[in-house]
């Protein structure tokens, strides 16, 4: 496995939690990463994720697991399609129910062709993710005012369900990106790169000052 040349470690502030990645953006984005959180229930998430040299997401794998629960899910974009796979051990579902929490169904998505729109994911609790458009679109170039629709194939946390989901990236001058999901909206602050330094009511960054 290829060593990584850069590494962002955030810590949630939504939850206890944390995540690390280590990242190669030397042509498109290259990642590997961990997050740890106690909600709904205490959870480790691993991922895997690949772009081409446009930033265009190419793949994702996810692996999430607690006490007596597995499951993975793994999104590889073809020509004009993503495949999705999923695999499950143990009842992610007790768990929760026994903590008090509703189901969370499937991992995956039964309709794959939903998100046939969608070129870059996102992953719940994450931070880096939202680097993906920022970096597609050229956001930390952009005049303040520029905005995009973005279609994306949305892997919620620990469930692994696969949603179709569109955001709104807006670019507010420099450091600044705004960012809209349904009715929640934030000011992302991101580095010259378009790394998340803080997500308002989700994580900040370690070396964020």
């Amino acid at each position: 496995m290829p060593t990584m040349p850069k590494s962002y470690l955030w810590t949630r502030t939504d939850t206890a939690g944390a995540e690390h990645a280590l990242v190669d953006d030397a042509r498109g984005l290259t990642a590997r990463g961990i997050q740890l959180a106690v909600d709904p229930i205490p959870y480790t998430c691993r991922y895997q994720l690949t772009t081409d040299p446009e930033w265009v997401t190419t793949g994702l794998v996810v692996e999430a697991e607690g006490s007596g629960w597995l499951r993975s899910v793994r999104l590889e974009r073809a020509v004009d399609r993503w495949r999705v796979t999923t695999a499950e051990q143990g009842d992610l579902d007790g768990a929760l129910a026994a903590a008090g929490h509703p189901p969370a169904g499937l991992p995956g998505t039964d309709d794959p062709d939903r998100l046939v729109d969608a070129r870059d994911v996102d992953l719940g609790g994450s931070a880096l993710f939202n680097t993906l458009p920022v970096r597609r679109l050229g956001l930390t170039g952009a005049s303040a005012g520029t905005a995009h629709r973005v279609p994306v194939a949305w892997v919620l946390v620990p469930s692994l369900v696969v949603v179709a989901a569109e955001q709104v990236y807006t670019a507010r001058g420099p450091g600044k990106v705004g960012f809209a999901s349904d009715s929640f909206t934030a000011e992302l602050d991101v580095d010259d790169d378009g790394y998340v330094l803080r997500y308002p009511g989700l994580a900040v960054r370690a070396d964020a000052g």
